[in-house]
């Protein structure tokens, strides 16, 4: 049975071989298709601010993935593509990063595994526009099994501007 992945994609550091963010991202998504998994779908690259202590601007970016591979297997394989490009997992949160994937929803709905690191949905997708800009471009429909509102929507709601309630 074949499943389908929402894959977020962030780079704020240059690789020596590939270049910049940006082509590290490109690179990544062609990375992706295997044999056993397929790029139905890709968004264009995004820049977007840093958080936490990193300094640096990321390029984001989303891709829709095709793959009869568990939730638990496929984050092996982003795992194991995030180290061919360079990434040293150090246990620091938004640090500097060759290239991160993380699973943001899947067409199973939810996944909890003992694994800290999968949560599906993404525990943060709806609190990061620079997730749900790229999933908007691509997925704009796919809804989140949480809230029932859709990616369109979700992303509508974080850039509304915010209301000041002023006291009399």
């Amino acid at each position: 049975m074949s499943h389908l992945y929402l894959v977020g994609l962030g780079s704020n550091q240059p690789h020596p071989l590939i270049g910049k963010p940006a082509q590290i991202i490109h690179q990544a998504i062609a990375a992706l298709e295997m044999d056993d998994i397929d790029v139905f779908a890709q968004s264009a690259v995004i820049t977007s601010a840093a958080m936490g202590p990193s300094r640096r601007c990321y390029a984001n970016a989303a891709t829709i993935l095709s793959t009869e591979l568990l939730p638990s297997e496929l984050l092996t394989r982003l795992q194991e593509i995030e180290s061919h490009f360079g990434r040293i997992r150090r246990g620091q949160p938004w640090g500097a990063r060759t290239l991160d994937l993380d699973i943001i929803l899947w067409s199973g709905g939810f996944w909890a595994d003992r694994n800290p690191d999968l949560n599906i949905p993404h525990p943060e997708m709806r609190n990061r526009n620079f997730v749900l800009t790229p999933a908007a471009m691509i997925a704009p429909d796919w809804r989140d099994p949480i809230t029932g509102l859709s990616i369109r929507q979700l992303q509508t709601r974080f850039n509304r501007p915010k209301r000041l309630d002023h006291a009399p």
